[in-house]
């Protein structure tokens, strides 16, 4: 099973939609470079550097068949942030992304529960709920259900559940 989440460093991760090898090799060539970024300035990289840089890498590739659409997500001086980053080189600042072919099942998800104002535990339980429908009803979206919160002081793996056992609570409408 493919691990549709990509550990970048303590305070950057991305995600994996595509070519599960493209994705894989670009984010971990991008782990790297954020690795080296530290090294030379002696501070971590911002999230939109991360994001540029990785945006920038495929971009040089494209209309040769790449296929990855990733969300890089992190924390830095200027708090968290969102990017939308594909095989293209496009590059798309946001608070809430899905990506992927299940996506369109956990727009539906996030499009009726989303409010600026969750507490952790309602965001968690309406990402997974999300990811559920994507992976449930898509073939290619995986089969377990990934969480992660990105703090101030670095990403925290909230779940990782199997989607057989969310659907005994799901099935019924019972959330």
């Amino acid at each position: 099973m493919v691990k549709k989440v990509i550990e970048i460093n303590p305070y950057l991760l991305g995600t994996m939609a595509g070519g599960a090898a493209y994705c894989s090799f670009w984010e971990r060539l991008l782990a790297r470079q954020c690795h080296i970024y530290e090294l030379r300035n002696k501070e971590r990289i911002s999230v939109a550097a991360a994001s540029k840089l990785l945006a920038n890498m495929v971009y040089q590739y494209k209309g040769m068949g790449l296929s990855m659409g990733t969300m890089i997500c992190g924390w830095d001086k200027r708090g968290p942030g969102l990017y939308y980053v594909d095989s293209e080189g496009n590059r798309v600042l946001g608070q809430v992304f899905s990506v992927g072919s299940g996506s369109v099942y956990a727009y539906g998800v996030l499009d009726r529960g989303y409010r600026c104002d969750m507490s952790p535990k309602e965001a968690y339980e309406l990402a997974k709920q999300a990811i559920y429908h994507a992976t449930y009803r898509d073939a290619y979206s995986g089969g377990i259900v990934s969480l992660y919160h990105v703090k101030e002081s670095g990403w925290v793996r909230i779940c990782r559940d199997d989607v057989m056992d969310l659907h005994q609570k799901y099935k019924d409408g019972c959330e």
